[in-house]
């Protein structure tokens, strides 16, 4: 099949750092060329691809600090723009910037898959619920829960090829939190549990201007030897540090569509507390993988029974269950069947 995979370009597909939709697009992206589609993507001109790459831009947008990042940006538009122009040279366009790239994906001439990494909100829902003609795709069932009414055509867990990461048996004995400093993360929460359990607690983290004032208010004047904010990390490093470390925090207060982190930690043999939240009971296997948890105080809990967790079948749990090659299966399935319709 000829396939358009149509990402952001805030960042390098894959990212450097800190970018989860990026890497699951680069991992469906690299999986598809090896079973013989081909692939066209259109991201950052820095990006690092077997496919055909299309890009408006030199490089993602974010490392060359340019403004409106996740809006309506001329780049952004331009790279919708270029991928939707060429729409007859395939046969199916798979486009992972909705709800921003929906009006033009309404009315492409070829079938749109649409898959949705962020939340449905009271905000966007009308726009999926009125422009129906993309055929959206969920990355769990807590998200399409909450967007009756729209054109779902499939629930398709997040995967990544994640065999290559290292696994550890054992740990070093400290907590770990990765992701971004804000208060949707509940990175405060991990504080308070590190500092009840006296244990160490690293953040490896992003910190993004607009969430500034909750790292001065809640984050800030708790960081001490103890508690270390080490600011972002490429893979290499991040894998490392989920590999040793006793648990992963992922104390979440918005009902989260998926995360990705939590699969890539339990694929290291570290088990993952996580609060309950949207898509956490989908992702994790209790007793498997970790705990699922309803405040600090049952987190705080889980941690003190976490060493009854087997680490290697936590890391196969997530091998079998979110690989990148499960998740292009069940996408070239969906492909499939909307071509030939």
């Amino acid at each position: 099949m000829k396939i358009a995979q149509v990402a952001p370009i805030v960042e390098r597909v894959p990212p450097r750092t800190y970018g989860g939709t990026e890497r699951v697009v680069h991992a469906l992206t690299e999986e598809l060329v090896k079973r013989g589609h081909e692939v066209t993507l259109f991201a950052s001109g820095d990006s690092i691809t077997s496919a055909k790459l299309e890009s408006v831009y030199p490089r993602s947008l974010r490392e060359a600090k340019l403004p409106d990042l996740y809006g309506a940006n001329t780049w952004t538009m331009l790279n919708l723009g270029l991928a939707y122009e060429l729409q007859d040279e395939f046969d199916i366009i798979h486009d992972h910037m909705m709800p921003l790239s929906l009006p033009t994906a309404n009315i492409a001439s070829v079938p749109v898959v649409g898959t949705m990494h962020g939340a449905f909100t009271a905000t966007n829902r009308r726009l999926f619920q009125t422009l129906r003609n993309p055929h959206m795709v969920s990355i769990s069932q807590a998200q399409v829960f909450s967007a009756p009414s729209i054109n779902h055509a499939a629930t398709i867990y997040n995967g990544l090829p994640m065999e290559h990461y290292p696994f550890s048996d054992t740990n070093d004995g400290y907590l770990l939190y990765v992701g971004r400093l804000s208060l949707e993360k509940g990175v405060h929460h991990a504080i308070e549990a590190a500092e009840q359990l006296d244990m160490p607690l690293i953040l490896a983290a992003k910190l993004d201007p607009i969430d500034q004032a909750y790292f001065k208010a809640y984050i800030e004047p708790r960081l001490s030897s103890r508690v270390q904010w080490i600011g972002e990390v490429n893979e290499e490093e991040r894998n490392k540090l989920m590999s040793k470390a006793k648990c992963f925090l992922h104390p979440v207060t918005w009902r989260e569509p998926f995360g990705l982190t939590l699969i890539e930690a339990a694929a290291t043999g570290c088990p993952v507390v996580a609060f309950n939240r949207g898509s956490i009971p989908e992702i994790i296997k209790t007793g498997v993988t970790g705990y699922v948890v309803e405040d600090i105080d049952s987190m705080i809990d889980a941690v003190g029974n976490i060493d009854t967790i087997n680490r290697a079948a936590c890391r196969e749990h997530a091998l079998t269950n979110f690989s990148a090659k499960r998740m292009a299966d069940k996408y070239e399935e969906l492909y499939k069947k909307l071509a030939s319709l």
